[in-house]
């Protein structure tokens, strides 16, 4: 079974190999702009529908697998930095706090498509400004919504989780298996197949 992933995520690249889920990559060029009044979760989840749609109609004998991970704290969206000076902001706004994970997953076979969310609470320890310029260093935060990658440096910052470590990472691995199910796709952890 043709299975793509409409991402170039390494992370999420990473955990379908992690399960063995042989794919390919084709990453979906969508217009990311948030629509009037959309909040983060209908946000991720609509970017994530439109990325299964755009690579599904190019490839309707493929499973399609689409996700968008946000980080929101106090109501504001804290996406990839610009600059070192834009990462160490969002982490000193982290430090010591509880921030919230949206993390937006879509599968779709031909015409048919399913999706959900994930939302995940993740709890800084408390950051000092060196510890901070020590982590922007690693350049690790600069392509990663909220500044930081929990599954690499980032894991030394981290405190708690409440929900799923890998929506944090990108790729909420159960959402993702129960959607395929609704979808007549089955995991047997050799890859997928039709039920």
């Amino acid at each position: 079974m043709r299975v793509i992933l409409a991402s170039a995520s390494p992370r999420r690249r990473d955990l379908l190999t992690m399960i063995g889920v042989p794919h390919e990559v084709l990453p979906a060029d969508v217009d990311e702009t948030y629509l009037a009044g959309e909040d983060p979760r209908s946000h991720a989840e609509r970017l994530a529908r439109a990325k299964a749609a755009v690579l599904a109609a190019r490839a309707p004998e493929a499973v399609v697998i689409a996700a968008d991970t946000i980080v929101v704290i106090d109501g504001d969206v804290l996406g990839k930095p610009r600059d070192a000076d834009e990462a160490a902001r969002s982490l000193r706004r982290l430090s010591g706090r509880t921030h919230t994970v949206f993390t937006a997953v879509a599968v779709a076979r031909g015409a048919r498509m399913a999706s959900g969310v994930e939302e995940v609470r993740v709890t800084f320890r408390a950051l000092d400004d060196a510890t901070i310029a020590a982590y922007v260093a690693t350049r690790e935060p600069m392509d990663k919504a909220g500044a930081y990658g929990i599954q690499g440096y980032g894991a030394a910052i981290v405190e708690r989780i409440d929900g799923d470590y890998f929506a944090v990472m990108g790729l909420a691995i159960g959402r993702m298996l129960a959607l395929l199910r609704t979808l007549g796709v089955r995991y047997d952890f050799r890859g997928l197949e039709l039920a």
